[in-house]
């Protein structure tokens, strides 16, 4: 079944390499350099659930990267690149996930290795696991691809439709993981799942520490607030490299006639508040992402994004990578 799978997913690869302008207007990454062995991770979307633009909106926000492609971001994802080991790995499966496949295989070509060594799901949320449906059979029609889910999330997928014949044809194979016990991808790259709080109608929700040779990565893109967490935001950020953070609206008001205590989410000038005080070289590490279509930091140049910057923060490039040796 994995030689099966492994050569299903190699051919899509190949076939998408095939493709002319394999990566997606906003993408600011570039192929694996010849040689080139390191581990890193991959940005492959900074957006909210519903990305940028988003359906039914005709904001300024949305009108704009309407008439110029080169505006949309995808919903946020991480990739885990390691040259030396078979596959790659996906965090969360988004609604964009065909898109984020295609540049992950440009950015990342391995075409002699199974294209998705696993998918590694932080909560049931659409924008996070609504891509599983690509692996189905009315689509890749893929064999056995790992999915590592908390328990809550392995009860919700093996439960409901359409995610049940998934799992009863064999298109994936759910992996169960632990709060704060490692799965090990090879020799050199660990992932470790660990409780936030969230709105966790269906499942449980995590955020991941990613752990290579030399460097680590924290990764919460979705959070209630840092205040609800019985752990210390600048602990998580002191312990890593990088932090990709939950950015998800940037301040109040930010969606007219809603109230943002319906989501819950830190605001960005929360968060920059909070960490203000921590020296350069620890802020520098944040890099804020799962950006709503209407929030102004996901706009070059914008007042918010230059705030973020001149405060000694970040805004999550889509195409960005991130070493881990």
């Amino acid at each position: 079944m994995a030689r099966a799978a492994a050569a299903r997913i190699r051919l899509l690869g190949l076939a998408l390499l095939a493709l002319p302008g394999a990566a997606w207007p906003g993408e600011r990454g570039r192929s694996q350099r010849t040689g080139d062995t390191s581990p890193y991770v991959l940005v492959l979307g900074i957006a909210q659930d519903g990305g940028l633009p988003q359906a039914g909106c005709d904001r300024e926000c949305c009108r704009k990267a309407w008439a110029d492609p080169r505006r949309a971001r995808r919903v946020a994802c991480l990739a885990i690149v390691d040259p030396l080991t078979p596959g790659r790995w996906l965090i969360d499966a988004t609604p964009d996930f065909k898109d984020q496949l295609r540049a992950l295989n440009a950015i990342a070509p391995m075409p002699e290795a199974p294209g998705l060594g696993g998918i590694f799901l932080t909560h049931a949320h659409v924008g996070h696991y609504a891509g599983l449906m690509h692996l189905g059979r009315e689509a890749l029609g893929a064999h056995g691809v790992r999915v590592h889910v908390m328990p809550r999330m392995q009860a919700f997928l093996s439960a409901n439709g359409p995610w049940d014949l998934l799992v009863r044809l064999g298109n994936i194979e759910l992996a169960p993981m632990r709060e704060d016990v490692p799965v090990a991808l090879g020799p050199r790259v660990r992932v470790t799942p660990f409780l936030v709080p969230h709105r966790d109608e269906y499942s449980e929700t995590v955020g991941f520490r990613i752990d290579g040779p030399g460097r680590a990565v924290a990764y919460v893109p979705d959070i209630d607030k840092w205040e609800t967490w019985g752990r210390r935001l600048e602990d998580l950020v002191a312990g890593v490299d990088a932090a990709y953070l939950d950015g998800t609206f940037y301040a109040e008001g930010e969606i007219p006639g809603r109230s943002l205590t319906e989501v819950p989410h830190p605001l960005i000038v929360e968060t920059v508040r909070r960490l203000a005080s921590l020296p350069p070289e620890e802020r520098d590490k944040v890099r804020f992402t799962h950006l709503n279509h209407t929030n102004p930091a996901l706009q070059d140049g914008s007042p918010a994004a230059r705030a973020i910057r001149e405060a000694g923060f970040r805004v999550a490039e889509q195409g960005e990578r991130f070493p881990l040796d």
